[in-house]
């Protein structure tokens, strides 16, 4: 269904000036424009629409044939459908056209094409995360309209939007809602542009922010949080060992051991999967015994399934005591599709979190590290990595993952209801939807050594978000700050952030003080 219609991997790449500038010059061929789709009959009208828009789907294919957000099989034929008729329906004095476009040069061959034609300016609804389609649209010089499809497309809309923030492209705007009357009233700022109106981006930002609620009730469950002092945090932060588990060369990384203490070794996938093979079988069905009893439902997923993922997780703790680290981060994408491992280590993540051990997922090394700082800082309380979304119809950040603890306060702490279910874009393995607590304040962060940087907002937990598309645990999030200023960071640090339950902005910023970083604020 439709992202209006209720419920139905990964750091982003970087953006650079050079994608905003570059011209979209390209001989259309027959092959390319084979993929244009008629465009639903028109409504019968006494005269010609005014604005003629052309409509860009940016998408693998219509049935999604591999993994990726929002899964393998998403049929997103209706909501290509819907939008365009909610577009027809809400928008009269509009001639909608449409296209579908997998990547960048298909996007050059449909707008070369167009250049003959009378198109007065673009939107694009971004489906799937990473299709590089708006940039050949924005390079025509014509209004273009960037929309998010949650769930499916928001890592792209996020890290290419704040490229379009940093260097000011002023014929671009974007949607980023879950209410489609947002995307109708944006839409409506062509036709302003059409008579004479400022840039597009100026008008549509006015458009966003009128439509965006105001903060609402930002006051919290009281949550005091134990925190070590600064320099107690540094010296224990240089015991921190973490392994690096993939092929690919990823160090090293001498930054992040001058500047936080942190060892940080890579091994390769066949020492953790040796270690899986190890594992004791009877431990592994003692474990999957404990996630079947303490889990509120499994959905989808084998007990075989549950026990290759319980020796999976003791293989994890095998790797940790034999190195003598605290913390690993498995490139599980690479290493599951490649054949590398058997069986994804989310649910080993989960366990090690919870004991206030560092899971981290895709060989994510900064936010590993991230998670090793606020672990130590807080004596316990663990990370969680997040793909956000935002939706400024509800003025919400949704952190979004495959892992997640159910222990937010650390491991002496409350636990909170946990689901296992398959990993959500292959429909395999075994992964964790956690229903987090809410009315609490979290903080979230990423630690990048290399810049000698904290970037550091914070966000009241108001709701977990039940929909079937893109990772298992959403937490959704008010912020505290500039909802607008949320969108400028995507693309110089990637899709990836840490939130950890508690208000810690004193005892961050305390940290980053004794290191001699600075603290940016994202809101």
């Amino acid at each position: 269904m439709s992202m209006f219609m209720g419920k139905t991997p990964c750091s982003g790449c970087r953006l650079e000036r050079r994608d905003f500038l570059a011209a979209a010059g390209c001989t259309a061929c027959a092959a390319t424009l084979g993929r244009v789709m008629a465009a639903a009959p028109a409504r019968a009208a006494e005269k010609a629409p005014d604005l003629r828009i052309r409509i860009l789907f940016a998408l693998h294919a219509p049935v999604q044939p591999k993994p990726d957000w929002p899964n393998i099989g998403f049929n997103f034929q209706p909501v290509m459908d819907q939008f365009v008729e909610g577009l027809r329906t809400h928008c009269p004095g509009f001639d909608f056209v449409t296209s579908m476009a997998a990547n960048e040069e298909e996007a050059k061959a449909i707008v070369a094409a167009d250049q003959g034609s009378r198109i007065d300016g673009y939107i694009v609804y971004q489906l799937n995360c990473w299709n590089r389609v708006v940039q050949p649209a924005i390079a025509t010089g014509k209004p273009t309209l960037f929309v998010d499809f949650a769930y499916g497309g928001s890592g792209g809309m996020l890290v290419y939007t704040s490229g379009f923030l940093i260097y000011k492209v002023p014929n671009v705007g974007f949607v980023s809602s879950s209410r489609f009357e947002d995307v109708a009233a944006a839409v409506q700022c062509f036709a302003q542009v059409k008579r004479g109106g400022t840039d597009f981006a100026t008008l549509t930002a006015a458009c966003r922010r009128k439509l965006t609620p105001q903060a609402g009730d930002l006051s919290c469950v009281n949550d005091p949080v134990e925190v070590l002092s600064a320099k107690d945090c540094l010296a224990k932060m240089r015991e921190a060992k973490l392994l690096v588990v993939t092929n690919k060369s990823v160090g090293p990384y001498p930054a992040i051991k001058e500047q936080m203490g942190i060892e940080v070794v890579q091994i390769p996938f066949e020492e953790l999967n040796t270690a899986w093979k190890a594992a004791d079988k009877d431990q592994a069905r003692a474990v999957a015994d404990r996630w079947q009893k303490d889990a509120r439902a499994i959905i989808g997923v084998s007990r075989e399934t549950l026990e290759n993922s319980a020796a999976m997780y003791l293989g994890q703790k095998a790797l940790l005591k034999k190195h003598g680290a605290n913390g690993l981060t498995v490139n599980c994408l690479g290493g599951f599709y490649g054949g590398h491992i058997h069986a994804y280590p989310c649910m080993g993540f989960h366990e090690l979190v919870n004991e206030g051990l560092i899971g981290g997922c895709e060989a994510d090394v900064r936010s590993a590290v991230s998670m090793i700082a606020m672990t130590t800082l807080t004596q316990g309380r663990p990370g969680f990595i997040s793909d956000p979304v935002i939706d400024t119809s509800k003025r919400q950040i949704i952190y979004a993952h495959c892992v997640a603890s159910n222990k937010p306060f650390g491991p002496q702490g409350p636990s909170n209801p946990f689901e296992i279910m398959t990993h959500s874009e292959d429909r395999k393995g075994a992964a964790v939807r956690s229903l987090f607590p809410v009315g609490y304040m979290t903080t979230t962060v990423e630690f990048d050594a290399n810049r000698k940087t904290v970037l550091f907002h914070q966000a009241k937990a108001v709701a977990n978000v039940d929909d079937d598309r893109a990772c298992r645990t959403k937490l959704a999030a008010e912020p505290v700050g500039d909802m607008e200023k949320l969108f400028t960071h995507w693309n110089r640090w990637g899709w990836h952030r840490v939130t950890v339950f508690g208000d810690l902005k004193e005892p961050v910023f305390a940290l980053a003080d004794a290191m001699g970083w600075k603290v940016v604020q994202e809101a």
